[in-house]
């Protein structure tokens, strides 16, 4: 018997117990798009970022730009990801925002809706070596993802695409060994489907 109250001759020590019972439970991460529409001022930006910079919350993506002119409104598209109890706090606190008019998580109205995926497309620029085969192939996989050739030289092109952002990160990783130099995103734009505004 291998028994450390045997051995030391004192008796085993246990550790001690908590009172408290914790539940270790992991709620799985979903990646959700929100739309907030805010004032179009100085300031409204660093202070969306710095809701989920203070929190620890993390971005995926960020656009903003200029929706309404004449009632200055801009729209802030976001893609973050966290735990369902996390996705309600960050909408709640960007609802709190004083510039903030309206929190839509684009996700959710499109699950409600028992409709596809928000309309979600991203522009990106890819700029690759060109030489010999490699360039007769990057022009063949560039034309089967429907990229357009906007710039090139005999040793290089620039590609320009737009698409779901999956498409963007596939496009992005076909032309690694074609000889990728780099890569500018615009992030997300996204609307949600149907004749209602989001």
């Amino acid at each position: 018997m291998n028994d450390s109250s045997t051995m030391t001759g004192k008796p085993a020590m246990t550790p001690p117990a908590s009172t408290y019972f914790i539940e270790d439970r992991q709620d799985p991460e979903e990646a959700h798009t929100l739309s907030v529409l805010v004032d179009n001022e100085p300031g409204v930006l660093a202070r969306v970022i710095g809701l989920f910079s203070g929190r620890g919350y993390n971005i995926e993506s960020l656009t903003v730009s200029e929706t309404e002119h004449e009632k200055h409104l801009s729209r802030i598209t976001i893609v973050t990801r966290g735990s369902v109890t996390v996705l309600e706090q960050i909408k709640n606190q960007l609802g709190r925002l004083v510039p903030v008019h309206r929190v839509t998580d684009l996700t959710d109205v499109a699950v409600a809706r028992n409709q596809e995926k928000p309309l979600e497309r991203e522009l990106a620029l890819v700029k690759v070596a060109g030489h010999g085969e490699m360039r007769v192939e990057a022009l063949r996989l560039a034309d089967a993802f429907k990229a357009e050739v906007i710039d090139a030289t005999r040793e290089h092109f620039v590609f320009q695409m737009t698409g779901r952002s999956a498409k963007v990160e596939q496009f992005i990783s076909i032309m690694q060994p074609m000889g990728l130099i780099e890569v500018c995103r615009t992030g997300l734009a996204a609307l949600s489907r149907g004749p209602e505004s989001s």
